[in-house]
């Protein structure tokens, strides 16, 4: 090329530009179909699991038993894929190799067995892991620099997240948020959101329907505003504690329990002696009709709390699923007891909480305004934003995801933590 004429120079960088943006729409279009497809086979599954274990309340008896075959199966062919959703992060911070399709598969129906038998866990995880598995499989397929090999993981959490909630904006900012706390690779926004709304519609072709909230109008007085920054307060904190109860199992389990299977079986015990003690059978699975009726009604005092620890004790111990669903519950039940003390925004205080346990939780504040502005409408965004941020400052330095990086310090927090993993901070 050195002696082309400038004509010909100009040919070239078109024809480059022309095969790189079709190799693009064509993996846009894979993705989309591929993992779109997969969202809905996932949750038409594990409807039918949720409704065959609410017929057959007897099969918790068999939880200690469904967790010995997961981490069975997990630790002897799993084990490069065991760690889920942090394997994407880790993927996308320091490439090393395609993450294996049998992630796929292991997660989706590692998360029907848990389910079926009672365990409380999500389904973005599986989602999420299944949308990175899945898309990573195209570096077989096309030439891809290593920048755009971690572009494709991105792309998978997209699709995924998009399609298991049918929030399509969310995800596209979810996946670019999530990967290092403070910043965001902005020029990956515009081809993150085309995916998310492809595999969302991908979804929807299939027949799959998401759940449904209630609109809630825009009110604004000085003891709603006082109760919000509250509530935010209280739901980083929640948020705190609920990704440290996970990993405190975690760390347990795996101190004084050697051989990996048994750690499900002694958390599939603990929650099976805690139903035997009375626990009721709303705090397994994931729990939608509670999770719909706190918008609606008022809940039990103890009803987050009670969530956070059968949660914890599930996916600390090694049962499959996702956190964010069990999330909402716990935000959601959470706002619930605001209503208590003003029952005509029982709804407002609800929906603040499910998006702001969320975003202290993830570190994703941006990313779970957006949810709340989908899921229950654009009239209340500003007070998304607001209590969203002030769950994300006040979750300090922790997470679910602890191969998250921390691009920028919050406030009040360490600034000594800056460029450090969540998990070293633990050490």
């Amino acid at each position: 090329m050195e002696n082309s004429s400038p004509e010909q120079k100009k040919v070239s960088v078109k024809i480059n530009s022309l095969s790189n943006f079709i190799k693009w729409i064509t993996i846009s279009g894979l993705i989309a179909v591929f993992v779109g497809s997969a969202s809905a086979f996932f949750l038409v599954s594990l409807e039918k699991v949720t409704q065959f274990r609410e017929s057959n309340p007897y099969f918790v008896y068999f939880l200690p038993l469904a967790g010995f075959l997961i981490g069975w199966i997990y630790f002897e062919y799993g084990k490069n894929v065991s760690k889920g959703n942090n394997l994407l992060l880790e993927e996308i911070h320091s490439p090393t190799s395609i993450i294996p399709i049998r992630m796929a598969p292991f997660v989706f129906f590692g998360t029907l067995i848990t389910h079926l038998f009672g365990g409380s866990a999500g389904r973005e995880g599986t989602a999420v892991q299944m949308g990175g598995a899945i898309s990573h499989q195209l570096v077989r397929l096309f030439s891809l620099s290593i920048k755009e090999q971690q572009t494709l993981i991105i792309l998978g959490i997209s699709a995924g997240f998009a399609s298991v909630f049918g929030t399509p904006i969310a995800a596209a900012i979810f996946s670019i948020e999530v990967i290092r706390i403070g910043t965001y690779r902005l020029r990956l926004i515009f081809l993150s959101l085309v995916i998310a709304y492809l595999s969302h519609w991908v979804c929807l072709l299939w027949g799959v329907d998401h759940s449904h909230y209630q609109k809630i109008p825009f009110e604004f007085t000085w003891i709603i505003l006082i109760c919000l920054v509250v509530l935010g307060i209280l739901s980083g904190w929640v948020a705190k504690i609920f990704s440290a109860g996970i990993h405190l199992v975690s760390h347990f389990l795996g101190e004084y329990i050697l051989y990996p299977p048994f750690r499900p079986v002694v958390g599939g015990f603990i929650i099976l002696l805690l139903v035997v003690l009375g626990l009721s059978p709303v705090y397994l699975g994931l729990g939608l009709p509670t999770l719909q009726s706190a918008f609606v009604n008022p809940l039990p005092i103890e009803t987050f709390l009670l969530k956070i620890i059968v949660t914890a004790i599930t996916i600390g111990s090694g049962f499959k699923g996702g956190e964010v669903t069990p999330l909402f519950f716990i935000g959601a039940s959470l706002g619930n007891l605001f209503g208590y003390f003003d029952p005509a925004h029982l709804a407002l205080f609800a929906g603040i909480g499910f998006i702001s346990v969320f975003a202290g939780a993830t570190n994703t504040p941006f990313a779970c305004a957006m949810m709340g502005i989908e899921l229950f409408g654009w009239e209340c965004g500003l007070y998304f934003f607001l209590t969203a941020w002030i769950s994300f400052i006040a979750s300090g330095h922790t997470s679910i995801y602890q191969s998250q990086h921390i691009g920028k310090t919050k406030l009040f927090s360490r600034s000594s933590d800056l460029g450090k993993k969540i998990a070293d901070l633990r050490k």
